[in-house]
């Protein structure tokens, strides 16, 4: 089966994983199980490509492999052995945290302090013993608080915490209860407003510093604390030059002001150094992990001991019977009783368990090349399995896996992990390392339940963990990375995480995708393994593991930057790139932006890492990583001179040192260019673009590179590109001017701020490299200008000399890469030396006049020379070989010891005369030893081709024995003699008294020793032929002393004294004791051949043997006397139990005797040679047998022809019954005879099997005359292969037996419910056998008939429905031939055409229900949904109609009937007209039903939009509605369709419906968009058309509801608009601003008619209001009458400013007798006219009590004129001047007001006095003009001028 769909996994005990909560059984739901092809089980990576976006929804699934794939165990089961860890499961969740009560009481003790002012001294007792807090505090947090646990009566879970193991009684429970409430409850108050606390600190970041409980400064060096005893403790104060504390993470003191000191132990760590960091210093206490955590309660799998597999089983079985019983459980028993471990219930439950085993270490369950093959296996299935793809060994570096970049094997990762399980072993919840995939096989065992959390639910799995386990996380916030902990998936399920189960059985794969949070445990012993791999699609996923390492500040496995610039180098296939490519550009841009963000804060010092020396791998080198996040550092780093050894990441570069930024440095892998093109590789990988293409695209993405990338500096703002440009123009420069060292190393320092950019720096690049390159060109001519130098001053001196090639090179450069001086003195230099060159070579070419004094003259100029010349070489080895030549010679020639060296070396040195080109003297000397050498060997040669005696040999030593040089023949014959001598020493030695000795086995030895040495030698010596008569003797003494210890043959003794006589030895006293031997055997001899001659008794042969015993001889004729004692003997006890038989008639119970047997003994009895009575006896038991036999072949050969028999007709079938009956009940009476006569007879079981043939055959005959059931020829099926093979190839069986088969195949074709699985061609087939087979069933074959009939009829009503014409063709009929078909028809084309037609067209109707809104249980079928949608769309296409003609619409608009007799009302403004009960909330003055305005027009009139910028109406009408995309997407599904539903049509109507709605909906749209005139009836009238028609509508198109919306928007912004320009109220320019704004929102044209008039508007009246702002702050310095010009035009302005005014009219008023506006001075109001003066005007120092203005003292002055001075008052009063208010209250001017002093008389009388020329003195001093504006004129200009005035009243 292919993927197909995943199928959940068989049904059975575990069908459906479930899990055990406290509320009973809860199912999981299954993940998805897949059964790959053999064709798509070859690539496991593209069949996992092929599943996954069905399967990673689920997180998990399982595969099972084909069945031919069934990889063999490589491991040895017997030398197996493997380490173990110890479980706890009963921990796994219901275990309390390790928290340590030094801790706690430590906290609750300053808690206690801050609350009562004193400490608890006293012990808390429950039950006897001490009551530990800490663990009853973190308990009742577990269950969610004291007001929780009461709630839910948990208190008896939360005592398990606190006395695990005691049962505990519901009156201890309550004191539990009690002693919470009395001790801790106000704790657990504290506790969490202290938590609050820390969140808020979090969000918020308010509290930088945090202050411990006696208020101390973190940062300060004396904080002051309390230790373990409570005391408080002093920090020392350090010098000032030492850091006050270290972290114990970096190793770093700096940064104090971010140190967080423990509250107990005082050490310290930095807040983003902490796992996970914190962003601020959290308040309250604070204590580090080791302090909250105590190491006795601390929770982890304990290594335990090392098992071999089967001490392993056995434990494993031991536990199992422990746990569960020795009864099989179901699996859901199981599983049920693990989860009551895992919450506690269930008692203390630890098991053993092999995990994590490194298959490196331990070995692989898969075969693997390198490991040794079992003898088991064979050699092809091996090789076949390790290099399977689907081996886990393979895995991880299968093509288009990114791991298959990594170099070393990560174990776990990169090399498989074994595990070997027992039951209820655990692997608690966790992800794998980065996020990868993994992938486990089980191998064999029990299975394996496994449990997951989908990836995209990480997030909320982690919120219930932390949520469900508070204690624990808060011991351990890192408490997922541990895999120690479990949780029950039924709270996971009920707090909304979904969850699903997988059943693991042997042989299949469980693949986890990214993120997916799993577990799980073994259902029994099993061995499974485990690796992880990473397909392209797992590169976001990996990004987002580093992220989360970083985070939680936890140590990598890999470098994933790393990892993606090795693939993105490599050869990858195109499914990697849209991954990659993403991936890169995500790390590009983060490298990028914090690159930058560096440069700006000033880090301008970088330098590039040193390159990989295997770049195409990952890991080959280990990167550094940072200190604060434990990352690696492979693509950039920060460092300081300060810290050489430490680096951190570019995030955390301000947590390096405390160091300026500009000694740091940035350290690179590799510039911003080169990964900006690492995408581009991608796409250059994929495609095939021209390269000027890519060139240009490279361009482009470089444009936005950091050339605009700017920082502040001291005189601005500068880009990098200015900066760099500066330095190219600089550096320029440099390479034109003289060689300077230090301008070069100036100007690379200064080219390191742009290195790290992107490519718009490549030219900052080029000219750095020839920079370099310039630098180092210079620096070494240099260089060897000064060593030249150096050693023509002091030669022979340490310096080294310069090389002529590198001179040369340097000399090669051109151009020049720079200006340096000292190169015209190398090139002198260099000229030199090729003259000293030549020189040489000119030598080397003289061989005939060239002497080696010669040669040495030229030498020791070249030594001299300071330049290295190549040729010089050359010449000094020529010297040296010829005087090592010379030495050697002379010392062959000077030698005088005999053999002193090898001839080898004469010719050595002969062969090196033509290598050395020079004249010699002593060439001659050797050639003539030589010729002495050719002598010698010539004499030996011609000697060791001949003859070698003794006597040739010393002559030739004579001669040649004390020659000087060691020749190889003369050396081996001398080797010669020396071996002949010792032989002849050694042979005469053992020859001496050699017949006297005793050991002649050793003489023997020795002898044929000394004869094959002998033969060795290359001399003639004549001792060997001595040597070979004394060997023959010595082997004749040894024989005979053999034969005299222990018996030899006749023959052999015979032998050995002829031996003798021959060699002349017979007369010793050894061979005369082997004589009288050979005399005694001879006579026993006779007697023996007499005995057996004639047939004697037993008692004779026994005497004989006895005889024998005393004879040294071994006897031919005994062995044949012993064997016929021993013969009659054996056939004697072997006769006896046939005899017994015979006379005691045993039953046929007892154990039978063989019938062969007897017969054997009969045949004995002849060939025996003693006389015996039992063999009459014997044989007379044989006849009755014969005769028994004879009768019982007699009944088989009669059956045998019944079962032979081929004719079965009709005619004798009964006839053949009965005979077969009587032939059954006679060989029942055979075989009952055969068992009396008590021998076991051979044709007893030939009876039987033939009586049980004959039976089988009565039953298949019985079933020609009725029909069989097929569970009874199924039952006579199963017994015909068990009968026997003597008679299952016989006729009658055979014949019966095809009968029987085809009467099975028929039985099959009649059940109905099998029948759908065969085709009509196999029934006719089988119906056609019938006639073949010789055995007639005539009722199944008239059944056979009838179901062909029957299919056949239906197949005629198939042909005649597709016959039709689609339009004719009838679902309904279809539906029918569904039903018939299932029932009557047989596997065919026509049927799976009906049922895929059927099924196609349900599908189709099941998608048409979603879309037409229609539920499963809804009353209105699919028709009439279609036919209420499509009446909907003619209602809205008649509004639209109706709309463009004058004909009044007859429909009501809200619900779409006729008016009928109903009361009705009409739209004043749409003349649309409503039922009175269908008319909506009226929004205007419905008193007069005139006056009715519609809520369609209501809405347009007034303008108002939803929030979302659209139309209420629109959004809420109606309900669901089918979208219109949707339905034309059905439509063209529907296309296919082979038969008629009306459903189709339908639909096409509506469709054509929805497109012509849509036509006129883009017809209103396109009206409005393009409307930009001032009236806005017309578009209004428009809009309200389509408003009504898209109600009505059941149809919905996004699109054009969108542009509709917009429309809607721009409508109710022109409405709004002129509103604001015609409303009865002037608008604020605030309004006319935000109306803009929103206008810019919906995209309004700048050509509207509102746009236009809103825009001067705002332009004209912000003119006005800044010239308003300015003329209220100038102190007076605009004439009055241009200030009330600027009031009247502002109060004429179309836009209400009430500031400005205010502030205007303010500026107005005029004050005391200057006639100034309010300027801040000193005033005093008058007490009678309420005018204002200033003091200095007035001339006052102080405020009066009471004081009247002189204009009012005048008119009381006026009452006593004369009538000259009445008209002048009559005059003044018409001129009256105003009375302008005081900007401040009357209030405050009393208060301030100082008493006055009273007015005596004199002063009355003097005022009253005064003349009138100081009345108009006082009167001129006020301007007349002011008397031009009356105050009755100011309140003309602004209301708001004496309402202010009387306020300040």
């Amino acid at each position: 089966m292919g993927k197909g769909r995943p199928r959940a996994v068989e049904k059975g005990v575990l069908a459906q994983s479930s899990i055990v909560s406290s509320s009973g059984l809860l199912n999981i739901p299954p993940g998805p199980v897949y059964y790959p092809t053999e064709d798509e089980f070859k690539d496991p990576l593209e069949f996992i490509h092929k599943i996954r976006p069905e399967a990673e929804p689920y997180g998990i699934c399982k595969i099972v492999p084909p069945s031919s794939w069934k990889p063999p165990f490589a491991l040895d089961l017997d030398s197996f052995t493997f380490p173990t860890k110890t479980q706890a499961i009963h921990q796994l969740q219901a275990r309390p945290a390790s928290c340590d009560s030094k801790t706690f009481e430590l906290e609750y003790n300053r808690f206690l302090e801050e609350r009562c002012g004193k400490k608890s001294k006293k012990k808390i007792v429950f039950e006897g013993e001490e009551l530990d807090l800490c663990k009853l505090f973190n308990a009742v947090k577990r269950y969610g608080g004291y007001d929780k646990v009461v709630e839910e009566k948990k208190w008896g879970e939360v005592s398990r915490f606190v006395r695990p193991g005691v049962k505990i009684s519901e009156c201890a429970k309550h004191v539990l209860c009690q002693l919470y409430r009395e001790h801790l409850y106000d704790y657990e108050k504290y506790y969490n407003r202290l938590n609050q606390g820390k969140a808020k600190s979090r969000k918020g970041g308010m509290h930088c510093e945090r202050k411990n409980q006696q208020g101390c400064d973190l940062s300060s060096s004396k904080r002051r604390r309390k230790n373990l005893e409570g005391e408080r403790v002093k920090a020392c104060k350090m010098e000032e030059e030492e850091l006050d504390q270290i972290c114990e993470q970096c190793r770093s003191g700096l940064h104090g002001e971010v140190m967080l000191l423990c509250d107990r132990c005082n050490k310290g760590w930095h807040i983003y150094c902490l796992s996970p960091p914190l962003k601020r210093v959290p308040p309250g206490n604070w204590y580090c992990l080791e302090c909250l955590n105590s190491d006795k309660d601390s929770f982890g799998f304990v290594p335990g001991k090392q098992f071999s597999l089967e001490a392993f089983r056995r434990l494993a079985e031991k536990a199992k019977r422990k746990w569960v019983g020795s009864v099989p459980s179901l699996r859901v028993q199981l599983e049920k009783k693990f989860w009551e471990i895992v919450e506690g219930s269930a008692g203390e439950v630890e098991i053993m368990y092999g995990s994590d085993l490194d298959t490196s270490v331990y070995g692989s369950g898969f075969p693997r090349i390198n490991d040794q093959r079992p003898a088991s296996i064979e050699v092809e299935k091996w090789d076949e399995y390790c290099a399977s793809p689907w081996n886990l060994n393979n895995l991880p570096k299968l093509r288009g896996s990114m791991l298959r970049a990594v170099h070393h094997g990560i174990a776990g990762v990169m090399v498989p992990w074994l595990y070997v399980g027992m039951l209820f072993s655990s692997f608690c919840w966790h992800f794998e390392d980065h996020c990868f995939y993994s992938m486990n096989y089980l191998h064999w065992g029990e299975p394996k339940c496994w449990y997951s959390v989908p990836g995209n639910e990480a997030s909320a799995f982690e919120k219930v963990m932390r949520k469900s386990l508070p204690d624990l996380f808060d011991a351990q916030p890192d408490l997922l990375f541990q895999l120690v902990t479990m949780l029950n998936p039924s709270v996971l399920q009920e707090n909304g995480v979904p969850v699903y189960s997988v059943l693991q059985e042997p042989g299949n794969f469980v693949i986890t995708f990214p993120r997916s949070y799993h577990g799980g445990f073994n259902f029994g012993l099993n061995c499974a393994e485990a690796v992880n791999f990473a397909p392209a699609d797992w590169l976001p996923h990996g990004g987002f593991g580093t992220e989360l390492y970083q985070l939680y500040h936890k140590a990598a496995v890999l470098s994933h930057e790393e990892l993606l610039y090795v693939v993105a180098k490599s050869d990858f296939d195109s499914k990697t790139s849209p991954y990659l490519k993403k991936e890169l550009h995500r790390i590009y841009d983060r490298e990028k932006t914090w690159r930058e963000r560096l440069w700006r804060n000033g880090i301008v010092s970088s330098f590039p890492m040193s390159p990989r020396k295997h770049p195409e791998y990952v890991g080959t080198e280990e990167d550094p990583t940072c200190i604060i996040c434990q990352q690696y550092l492979y693509l950039s780093a920060v460092a300081c001179r300060c810290r050489p050894s430490t680096f951190v990441c570019l995030e955390h570069w301000e947590k390096l040192c405390e160091c300026k930024p500009n000694r740091h440095r940035l350290l690179y892998r590799h510039t911003l260019a080169e990964l900006k093109d690492l995408p581009l590789m991608t796409d250059e990988h994929d495609s095939s673009e021209a390269g000027h293409d890519r060139n240009f695209r490279r361009q482009l993405l470089s444009s936005d590179e950091s050339g605009a990338l700017t920082k502040k500096v001291k005189s601005g703002h500068v880009t990098l590109a200015q900066l760099a440009e500066e330095w190219l123009l600089s550096s320029c420069k440099i390479l034109q001017s003289p060689y300077s060292r230090e301008a070069y190393v100036k100007a690379l320092k200064g080219a390191e701020q742009f290195l790290w950019a992107g490519s718009e720096m490549d030219p900052v690049r080029d000219l750095t490299k020839n920079l370099l390159e310039a630098r180092n060109w210079a620096e070494d001519v240099r260089d060897s200008v000064s060593k030249v130098e150096k050693w023509s001053r002091h030669p022979n001196c340490d310096t080294e000399k310069v090389q002529l090639e590198h001179v040369n090179n340097l000399l090669s450069f051109d151009p020049v890469p720079c200006n340096e001086p000292a190169l015209l003195k190398l090139k002198d230099y260099e000229q030199e030396a090729r003259a000293l060159s030549q020189e040489i070579n000119s030598t080397l070419l003289k061989c005939s006049n060239v002497s080696i004094a010669d040669w040495e003259i030229i030498c020791t100029r070249v030594s001299d020379f300071p330049i290295v010349v190549n040729e010089s070489e050359k010449l000094v080895q020529m010297l040296s070989s010829a005087k090592v030549w010379i030495d050697n010679v002379r010392t062959c020639i000077s030698e005088k010891s005999p053999a002193a060296f090898e001839v080898d070396i004469l010719y050595k040195l002969q062969s090196e005369i033509s290598e050395l080109p020079v004249q010699l003297p002593e060439v001659g000397m050797l050639l003539g030893l030589i010729r002495q050498v050719e002598l010698c060997e010539a004499q030996c040669k011609e000697m060791l081709n001949g003859s070698i005696t003794l006597k040739k040999l010393e002559a030739l030593f004579q001669e040649w024995g004390d020659f000087t040089v060691d020749v190889t023949q003369l050396k081996l014959l001398r080797q010669y003699q020396s071996d002949s001598i010792s032989w002849i020493s050694r042979c005469n030695d053992v020859l001496i008294n050699i017949h006297e000795r005793e050991d002649q086995e050793n003489v023997v030895n020795e002898l044929s020793c000394i004869q094959r040495d002998g033969l060795l030698l290359k001399i003639q010596v004549g001792e060997l032929s001595r040597v070979d008569i004394e060997l023959k003797k010595a082997c004749c003494r040894v024989k005979a002393l053999k034969a005299l210890a222990s018996k030899m043959s006749l023959d052999f003794i015979q032998q050995l004294m002829m031996e003798a006589t021959i060699l002349q030895i017979e007369k010793e006293r050894l061979f005369e004791n082997i004589s009288g031997v050979l005399a005694a055997a001879t006579c026993w001899e006779e007697r023996a051949s007499c005995i057996l001659a004639s047939e004697s008794l037993m008692f004779d042969f026994e005497d004989a043997i006895r005889t024998s015993e005393d004879i040294c001889a071994i006897l031919p004729s005994l062995g044949v006397v012993k064997d016929a004692l021993s013969s009659a003997k054996s056939w004697l006890k072997m006769s006896e139990p046939f005899l017994v038989s015979t006379l005691s008639a045993s039953p046929p119970s007892s154990s039978l005797l063989k019938v062969e047997d007897l017969k054997e003994l009969v045949s004995q009895s002849n060939l025996l040679k003693i006389s015996l009575k039992e063999r009459s006896m014997l044989q007379t038991v044989l006849d009755r047998c014969i005769e028994w036999e004879n009768d019982a072949c007699s009944t088989l050969h009669s059956a045998a022809c019944f079962l032979d028999s081929e004719n079965i007709d009709d005619g004798i079938t009964s006839g053949l019954l009965s005979k077969i009956e009587q032939q059954v009940i006679a060989m029942e009476s055979a075989i009952k005879a055969g068992f009396s006569l008590g021998l076991d007879f051979g044709e007893i079981p030939k009876l039987q099997d033939t009586c049980s043939t004959l039976r089988w055959c009565l039953k298949a005959l019985s079933f020609c005359s009725a029909v069989p059931q097929l569970e009874e020829v199924e039952m006579l099926m199963e017994v015909a292969p068990h009968l026997p093979v003597t008679y299952a190839s016989s006729s009658l069986v055979s014949l019966l037996f095809d009968g029987v088969n085809w009467l099975k195949k028929a039985a099959k074709i009649h059940a109905s419910c099998s029948r759908r699985k065969f085709k009509l061609s196999y029934a006719e087939e089988v119906l056609e056998q019938s006639k073949r087979i010789k055995v007639y069933f005539p009722l199944m074959i008239c059944q056979l008939l009838n179901v062909i009939k029957k299919h056949n009829l239906w197949l005629e009503q198939v042909h005649l429905f597709f016959s039709l014409k689609p339009g004719d063709r009838s679902w309904t009929l279809l539906i029918e031939l569904k039903e018939l078909g299932s029932t009557d028809a047989f596997n065919c084309p026509e049927l799976d055409m009906v049922l895929s037609e059927v099924q196609q067209v349900e599908q189709w109707k099941r998608r048409c229900q979603d879309v037409a809104g229609t539920s499963v249980g809804d009353v209105k079928t699919l028709l009439h949904a279609l036919l209420e949608i499509k009446n909907t769309l003619d209602i809205s296409l008649y509004i639209y109609n109706t709309s463009k003609g004058c004909k009044a619409r007859e429909l009501c608009i809200r619900c779409s009937n006729n008016f009928e007799d109903l009361e009705i009302i009409t739209c004043s403004v749409c003349n649309d007209r409503y039922h009175l009960r269908c008319k909506g909330p009226t929004l205007a003055d419905t008193n007069d039903a005139t006056l009715y305005v519609c809520h369609y027009c209501h809405f347009l009139e007034r303008g108002k939009i939803s929030q979302k910028g659209c139309s209420p109406l629109i959004l809420g009408a109606g309900g669901k509605r089918a979208e219109f995309n949707e339905l034309v997407e059905l439509l063209s599904d529907a296309e296919d369709f082979s038969v008629w539903i009306e459903e189709r049509s339908v639909l096409c109507q509506l469709v054509e419906k929805a497109l012509a709605c849509k036509a006129c909906l883009t017809e209103v749209v396109d009206f409005a968009l393009a409307y930009h005139d001032e009236d806005l009836s017309i578009i209004v009238e428009k809009l309200s058309v389509a408003m009504k028609a898209i109600e009505v509508a059941g149809v919905r198109d996004h699109q054009g509801n969108c542009n509709f919306e917009l429309a809607l928007a721009r409508n109710s912004w022109r409405v709004r608009a002129n509103k604001l320009l015609g409303g009865p109220q002037k608008p604020l320019i605030q309004q006319i601003q935000r109306h803009l704004t929103e206008g810019l929102a919906v995209s309004i044209s700048p050509e509207d008619h509102f746009w236009r008039k809103l825009t001067d508007m705002k332009h004209h009246c912000t003119q006005w209001a800044d010239k308003a702002k300015k003329v209220s702050i100038d102190s007076g310095a605009l004439g009055l009458d241009r200030v009330f010009e600027l009031i009247t035009e502002g109060e004429n302005l179309p836009v209400h400013f009430e500031k400005e005014l205010k502030l205007l009219r303010d500026r107005s008023m005029l004050y005391c007798i200057c006639r100034k506006p309010n300027d801040h001075r000193a005033m005093i109001a008058c007490d009678k006219c309420d005018e204002w003066y200033h003091f200095d005007c007035i001339k006052l120092s102080s405020p009066p009590k009471i004081y009247i203005c002189p204009a009012c003292n005048l008119q009381r002055e006026d009452c006593y004129s004369p009538p000259t001075m009445a008209l002048d008052r009559s005059i003044g009063s018409k001129c009256e001047e105003p009375q302008t208010p005081s900007p401040r209250r009357r209030e405050f001017r009393c208060k301030s007001r100082k008493p006055k002093l009273p007015v005596n008389s004199d002063d009355s009388n003097m005022l009253r006095c005064s003349s009138g020329i100081e009345c108009l003195l006082w009167r001129n001093r006020k301007p007349f003009r002011r008397a031009s504006r009356k105050r009755s004129q100011f309140e003309s200009l602004s209301p708001f001028l004496f309402k202010n005035k009387c306020q300040d009243r």
